[in-house]
């Protein structure tokens, strides 16, 4: 599932700011990012029918790099919510998401664009 009514486009952030707003929210960088790119997830678990999703947020260093922790990082525009499978992988398309999921997923791409436009203020 794609959210794309988030204002993401635009947002540029310092690696380090960026990081310290993610890890505040609940997400992890973990490693997933090279040199120009990250990636930020977010873990649910669904206790009562046992599958975990994962919301997803990107973005792509415009200077320096990410492994030196100077990039400055430009969010892709869309956040993906996807449902995992073990031992393939993340599914985003054709699925059915539970709407407290789903619900719950816009309060936390809500609090990361307050969050990142508080930052470059």
């Amino acid at each position: 599932m794609k959210f794309s009514e988030f204002e993401f486009e635009g947002k540029q952030v310092p690696l380090p700011i960026l990081d310290g707003i993610m890890d505040e929210i609940g997400f992890t960088r973990a490693g997933q990012w090279d040199y120009e790119r990250v990636t930020y997830d977010f873990k649910f678990e669904d206790m009562t029918a046992g599958n975990v999703y994962y919301l997803r947020l990107q973005g792509f260093a415009t200077e320096g790099d990410v492994d030196k922790g100077n990039a400055i990082i430009q969010l892709l525009p869309a956040a993906y919510l996807g449902r995992h499978y073990y031992p393939h992988g993340v599914e985003y398309d054709n699925e059915d998401f539970p709407a407290g999921i789903v619900s719950h997923c816009k309060d936390k791409l809500h609090q990361v664009l307050d969050a990142v436009t508080a930052s470059i203020q």
